[in-house]
């Protein structure tokens, strides 16, 4: 059963079914890099009263012969959010205050934000731990979510990496998503999948 937090600002409302820890296993296959085995993610999406979800994920490879060892994958941080114009009302850029009172949108605020598709235009921003950025855009419609990057940004002595596409579904209860990229020469592909239940 899905549980909507009753405090939510109106901005998260689209995004409420993501609230929460998810796990689960998943595949990785691209180009070259092919694994039998499964890997183990965890991904969480909260919420501290702004207008945006905060995310962190994390993956692990197992060893078929011995599950017990496990290889870290990734570690991802970033902020998701409904794609809002800046008004005097928030703060920034930096640590610069609001110059006004800040905005309250209600819910029919929101339903005039939808889309020629139906949907809602959606920002994450992603930092991986190995300093790799990404500033995805896409958007999100009901319990699916579709977003593709503007822009990745990487540290010199990362590896080659130029975009990706990633794909998020409620389905059954369960949160699947796909992601594909565009890395190590290789042209946009799939990379990896996982099927994923609510932890907490």
């Amino acid at each position: 059963m899905l549980d909507i937090p009753t405090d939510l600002p109106a901005e998260l409302v689209p995004l409420s079914w993501l609230i929460g820890v998810w796990e689960g296993t998943g595949v990785i296959d691209y180009g070259d890099h092919a694994y039998t085995g499964e890997f183990t993610h965890r991904v969480s999406f909260s919420h501290d009263g702004g207008d945006y979800l905060n995310y962190s994920a994390d993956a692990w490879l197992h060893d078929p012969e011995d599950p017990e060892k496990r290889t870290r994958l990734v570690a991802e941080l970033g902020y998701w959010r409904l794609a809002l114009n800046a008004t005097d009302g928030d703060a920034g850029p930096g640590l610069l205050p609001a110059l006004a009172p800040p905005v309250s949108r209600t819910a029919d605020d929101i339903e005039r934000l939808r889309n020629a598709d139906g949907g809602f235009d959606l920002e994450a921003a992603l930092v991986h731990a190995d300093g790799v950025s990404e500033l995805y855009l896409g958007q999100i419609k009901g319990p699916r979510i579709d977003i593709a990057t503007d822009a990745v940004v990487r540290p010199a002595g990362a590896k080659s990496y130029a975009a990706a596409t990633r794909m998020y579904g409620l389905v059954d209860g369960h949160l699947l998503w796909a992601w594909d990229i565009a890395a190590l020469g290789f042209e946009l592909g799939a990379h990896a999948s996982a099927r994923l239940a609510r932890a907490e």
